[in-house]
């Protein structure tokens, strides 16, 4: 485990750390503040390579991790933050990225865990469908980028309603031929953690795979309930316990959507996040629901003026046929 930075180093005369807001194998997340901006705070994103590594390995790696965060700070999206620098000093990259506020979704799922009560259906559907909007952005780049990492503590939650996917630590760049190149190694976390991203970077992961975490990741804020990681269900295919189980309140839509997301072979999933976008938010019959009321005649006129006027008609011709028999 690297050393980290002490709160009050400042880094390229610019950049004075805070305080450690996440931490990984490879380095530290850390709280700066911009001292040419006053009041701007930036998250500063650590990697730090190996004292030990050969000096050509090192070299490699830090070409790759320039030439990614190149393509990194192109993005410009609502629901991912804006990355606005990267340099190196001695053996560590850094990334400058926005610091962005507030509670990140694993935080408000435990609060609400602790309150014995889910959170609700509408807000976790509503923040599912602005990730979407960013994986889709990300998934349709000119050479598509795949987060490889969507989980509750990746995603935070504004004061103003947003939410924004804040960590890409194993985010990938799929080069020509689908052979994907690690920026940030890692291999995500198992709970949301499709099978073929065991592979290491020899293995076939495409927007698939981000569809499968963020399905697991719904599974998790819906439930309180940690999905069965897949390795464990390639295992015991009865050890996913459908959501409605545990929750009774989700919708059947929604437990479908998140159950096909989370196939367990890519084929089986939607084929991109458009399509899984859809299945929870696009694409809905209107479930069957009890009246509430007594149906009025004029309600039925209203909703149906032919049956109504033929109706009619065939009373009046009985009737014009009872006053001729009479007579």
């Amino acid at each position: 485990m690297p050393i980290p930075l002490k709160a009050g180093e400042v880094l390229r005369d610019r950049l004075q750390i805070r305080r450690i807001i996440g931490q990984g194998g490879m380095g530290s997340i850390y709280l700066a503040d911009d001292l040419r901006l006053k009041g701007r705070q930036c998250a500063l994103k650590e990697v730090d390579h190996e004292s030990s590594a050969m000096p050509e390995l090192l070299q490699e790696a830090r070409e790759q991790f320039f030439r990614e965060a190149t393509v990194l700070a192109r993005l410009d999206h609502p629901n991912l933050p804006k990355v606005s620098d990267f340099f190196s000093i001695e053996n560590r990259d850094y990334l400058v990225m926005d610091y962005v506020p507030g509670k990140d979704l694993r935080t408000l799922m435990m609060e609400a865990q602790q309150k014995g009560v889910f959170l609700s259906e509408a807000d976790v559907l509503n923040w599912a469908d602005q990730l979407s909007d960013a994986l889709s952005y990300l998934h349709h780049q000119e050479t598509p980028i795949l987060h490889r990492d969507i989980k509750p503590s990746n995603i935070k939650l504004t004061p103003s309603g947003m939410v924004k996917l804040v960590d890409f630590g194993l985010v990938k760049i799929m080069a020509p031929g689908e052979v994907t190149i690690t920026i940030l190694q890692g291999q995500g976390t198992a709970l949301y953690t499709p099978l073929e991203q065991y592979g290491g970077d020899g293995g076939h992961t495409d927007s698939r795979s981000d569809i499968f975490s963020l399905g697991a990741t719904l599974y998790h804020l819906l439930t309180n309930t940690p999905p069965a990681d897949a390795r464990e269900r390639f295992l015991d295919p009865t050890s996913l316990t459908p959501p409605r189980q545990i929750n009774p309140a989700i919708s059947l839509y929604t437990e479908r959507a998140i159950l096909s997301a989370m196939r367990l072979h890519p084929d089986e999933r939607p084929e991109t996040i458009d399509i899984f976008r859809k299945t929870f938010l696009g694409e809905r019959l209107p479930l069957t629901r009890p009246v509430s009321h007594r149906i009025t005649f004029w309600e039925i006129a209203k909703s149906n003026v032919e049956r109504v006027l033929w109706s009619l008609s065939i009373a009046l011709t009985v009737i014009s046929f009872l006053v001729t028999v009479l007579n």
